[in-house]
């Protein structure tokens, strides 16, 4: 006996092909039956048709109104003549009713009848003169149906695209839209970043290490009664690494790893981002144990009714209750983690930061001068560099560099190196990448008159004598007047990486900072608008030093500086207004001040700020060697010789001596 077939038979998809195909038939259908078919209607003017009409040719006219045009029907015997052959032959589609011979666009209406009318009296003619208006059913029917179908057609395509189905059947993808978009990484998961290619941050490393053991042996942490924690949130500035350290969870933790970004969350539909959000857990649960990162959680973990006037985040409030909910919901033994990265820690809703939800926040910090070495050799792997490459002199060059604007500093000197026909990346490649990236593309073909090169070499000479003579402005590496993105000249320094900063401290930086205006002023007692950053700049630290670190005598030991980010005191300031024009005098008192010290260092050294500023223009960049050869060493600082004696400040070593006078 045969077995029966029972493989089920595919049902046929519905596709807007369809539509399509039906809005093309209504179309054609309106060609062919709604007009008059692929008769041999014939075009004819006015004057032909007063000739017709006078040889008695003509049995009848419809006059159609509402569209200005006329039909005209032959009598028998008008059709028989050679003149009306051509419209004598029948229709290849005939429809119902008669077909008129001819037709015309008639002009103006009264003097068309006019016309007729006196042909008629003249010859005494019996012609039928009609009056009529055009209806066609097919045309109304389309142009009644067709909005309909479009608008149903585009709402189809619409859900389609939402849902994510490119093929499927609309009406089962519909509700798709519900649906979490986690990518999931597990052990079939080519995932190749691992802690190796972490480099620098320690400590936020090691405690996530320790998530990831969590979920591979829990068992050596709940045998003691402990609890495997819930959450975990990285925090730290843009390009620190928080990302980069989730995609090593995901390499190491070979367990369940879905990820996704806050904003999958938000969506134009009502109550999505909660479904979405409960799908994300129900299958993070099903697959326990498992880790679920949500990157730039920020996007749906603001402060609840902060600044919510018009209502219109109350759906992100509701996709917020819902995390908060599945997060406090699922118990410990469920071995699910959730991991989160942002750096809008102050935004956060505070049911969100608490223990049980996040219990460990992890501060991804920018990375020193030994980690900027590690960092370095991480990115300096696929590319070739010379020999001789400095890896400790790259880590001083690139103080407050973020892991990803080192990453972008090595690819940018490997294309520079590539530029200049290279095979190996040097020294001076990342040197050159470093003002790239923090200066901006150089601009060879800047327009500068002589009179305004000139004023901008005294400015940047200013800047580098004062730092050079004051004993906590950050040490001189370079100095360079040609133009770079915004800027016409700069002075390059290497900062101390400093943990706290004292007064004295940022009083030198600041009055070094003010160099610029004050040799302007010294050389050609005139200033210019060329220290507007530099204004900022030392604008900005003034106004911390009195509302920020207290660091006033007259306003005293207080700040005004909320850690939190939530402005609780509004549109309103935290001050007085008597205390707020005592704020306004302390900060000018204090830019005064060291602007006043910047005029009388640069008078006692006018003659080698001119010298420095003269070899400026000659060179337009100089080095720290060159400061040196005039301004001798910097005060404040010892140097030893090779007997290990203390060398004076301001004077050279006897090798170097020997060198200068060579």
């Amino acid at each position: 006996m045969a077995k029966e077939n029972k493989t089920p038979q595919k049902k046929p998809r519905f596709s807007a092909w369809w539509i399509y195909g039906l809005i093309a038939i209504l179309l054609i259908g309106f060609q062919f039956f709604g007009g008059d078919g692929l008769s041999s209607t014939k075009k004819t003017t006015t004057s032909e048709l007063q000739e017709y009409l006078r040889n008695g040719d003509i049995q009848k006219i419809v006059i159609i109104t509402n569209m200005d045009e006329a039909k005209v029907y032959l009598t028998e015997e008008a059709l028989q003549k050679d003149v009306h052959k051509d419209v004598a032959e029948k229709p290849l589609f005939p429809t119902t009713g008669a077909i008129p011979q001819y037709v015309l666009d008639y002009g103006d209406l009264q003097l068309f009848q006019s016309d007729i009318s006196e042909i008629k009296k003249e010859n005494s003619l019996d012609t039928i003169v009609e009056f009529d208006k055009e209806s066609n059913v097919f045309m109304e029917l389309l142009f009644t149906i067709l909005p309909f179908v479009l608008i149903i057609g585009i709402w189809i395509y619409l859900m389609r695209r939402m849902s994510g189905g490119a093929g499927g059947g609309a009406g089962g993808q519909i509700f798709n839209i519900g649906k979490s978009k986690a990518k999931l990484f597990d052990e079939k998961t080519d995932t190749r970043t691992s802690f190796q290619d972490v480099a620098g941050l320690e400590g936020a490393k090691e405690e996530v290490e320790e998530i990831v053991e969590f979920l591979k042996n829990p068992d050596k942490y709940t045998s003691l009664g402990g609890k495997i924690p819930k959450g975990a949130l990285l925090v730290g500035p843009p390009g620190t690494g928080k990302t980069l350290l989730a995609k090593a969870v995901a390499g190491e933790a070979k367990v369940p790893f879905f990820s996704l970004s806050g904003s999958d969350f938000v969506e134009m539909f009502v109550g999505v981002g909660a479904s979405r959000v409960r799908d994300l857990f129900k299958q993070a649960k099903d697959k326990s144990p498992s880790i679920i990162f949500i990157d730039e959680i920020d996007a749906i973990g603001r402060a609840r009714g902060k600044n919510n006037f018009t209502g219109s985040n109350d759906e992100r409030e509701n996709t917020l209750n819902q995390l908060l909910t599945e997060m406090d919901g699922f118990g410990t033994n469920t071995n699910v983690i959730v991991l989160a990265a942002t750096n809008r820690a102050d935004v956060l809703d505070k049911a969100l930061m608490r223990a049980g939800r996040f219990d460990r926040q992890i501060y991804v910090d920018l990375p020193d001068i030994r980690e900027r070495k590690e960092i370095f050799e991480v990115h300096l792997r696929p590319i070739k560099t010379a020999e001789t490459l400095d890896l400790d002199f790259l880590a001083r060059q690139t103080p407050g560099f973020s892991g990803a604007d080192i990453a972008n500093v090595c690819n940018e000197a490997a294309l520079i190196a590539a530029r200049k026909e290279k095979k190996a990346v040097g020294k001076q490649d990342f040197l050159d990448a470093v003002d790239r990236i923090v200066g901006g593309l150089e601009k060879k073909n800047k327009i500068i008159t002589p009179e305004e090169k000139r004023t901008i070499a005294y400015h940047e000479a200013g800047h580098a004598t004062v730092s050079w003579m004051l004993e906590h402005a950050a040490p001189l590496v370079k100095v360079t007047i040609v133009p770079r993105g915004q800027s016409l000249g700069s002075a390059w320094y290497l900062p101390e990486e400093r943990l706290i900063v004292r007064p004295e401290q940022m009083k030198d930086d600041m009055c070094a900072t003010l160099g610029g205006r004050a040799a302007e002023k010294v050389i050609f007692d005139k200033i210019s608008t060329g220290a507007l950053s530099d204004l900022e700049k030392i604008t900005k630290q003034a106004r911390a030093m009195v509302t920020i670190y207290g660091m006033n005598d007259e306003i005293g030991n207080l700040t005004y500086y909320d850690s939190s980010g939530q402005n609780e005191y509004g549109f309103t300031k935290p001050y007085s207004e008597e205390t707020a024009q005592k704020i306004d005098q302390e900060i000018s008192a204090i830019i005064e001040e060291q602007y006043q010290r910047a005029l009388a260092v640069l008078e006692e050294h006018k003659d080698k700020l001119t010298e420095l500023a003269e070899r400026l223009l000659e060179k337009e960049v100089i080095f720290k060697e060159d400061l040196e050869k005039i301004f001798g060493r910097r005060p404040h600082e010892k140097h030893f010789d090779q007997k290990g004696q203390e060398i004076p400040s301001g004077s050279l070593t006897p090798e170097e001596s020997a060198e200068e006078n060579k």
